[in-house]
């Protein structure tokens, strides 16, 4: 399983000691250096078992962290969770209707 999340600095946030540096992005395009911004994105690779990811999704509920994607190895799957709920992207419409059907209590009730 990989996390990847961001950060506006470059520095590895201090929720997640154990992420690398992965890549940046440009955020805010301008023709002075200074004035131009970067979201900085980390990951870690965690071997999965229950409960590993239980704090962050926790920090993220709690808007502790924000920008957390939890993937598969190949990064095909993605669950996004944030402050009140969250968004998952699979690989097909099959994939995604088996997951809608498989758990209904889980959708929103707004249309």
């Amino acid at each position: 399983m990989v996390t990847p999340f961001w950060a506006a600095e470059p520095e590895v946030p201090l929720l997640e000691p154990d992420a690398g540096y992965w890549q940046s992005l440009l955020v805010e395009d301008d023709p002075e250096p200074e004035f131009r911004r970067y979201c900085h994105l980390f990951a870690a690779r965690l071997p999965w078992q229950h409960g590993c990811v239980d704090k962050l999704l926790r920090d993220t509920a709690d808007d502790k962290v924000a920008g957390v994607l939890v993937t598969d190895s190949l990064m095909q799957r993605i669950y996004h969770p944030y402050d009140g709920g969250a968004d998952v992207f699979l690989t097909t419409p099959e994939e995604r209707d088996r997951m809608r059907d498989r758990h209904t209590d889980w959708l929103s009730s707004q249309p």
